[in-house]
């Protein structure tokens, strides 16, 4: 069975307790990161109305392993346990894909 993390982007805050999680957790040094928030804009979407659009994506990098000690001992990973806006979803792909569908285009899988 193939796990994996479901990211939906509508509820990001952009609050980066998932990459203080991993770094605490994994003791990964400064500059490093097992997941990584990337911030999309701001863009611009109405001059009138000074409205803006800006996304936050985590990303999970080569350092990430699921936090595989922490599954092992029937955990979550630390970025989903930590995750405020309850953003991020770790288990079996068959389910996070049923879970993605019913989401649309705004959330996308991740698989170390």
């Amino acid at each position: 069975m193939i796990n994996g993390l479901l990211v939906d982007t509508q509820y990001c805050t952009g609050c980066y307790t998932c990459e203080i999680a991993c770094r605490n957790e994994k003791e990964i040094p400064a500059g490093q990161w097992g997941i990584k928030l990337n911030q999309v804009g701001p863009f611009c979407v109405s001059e009138e109305e000074d409205k803006f659009i800006w996304n936050y994506t985590p990303m999970v990098t080569e350092l990430c392993d699921l936090c595989a000690d922490r599954v092992a001992a029937g955990q979550k990973p630390a970025c989903v346990h930590h995750c405020l806006a309850d953003a991020l979803e770790y288990g079996p792909l068959s389910e996070l894909v049923a879970k993605m569908e019913a989401k649309g285009e705004r959330a996308y899988l991740m698989i170390p």
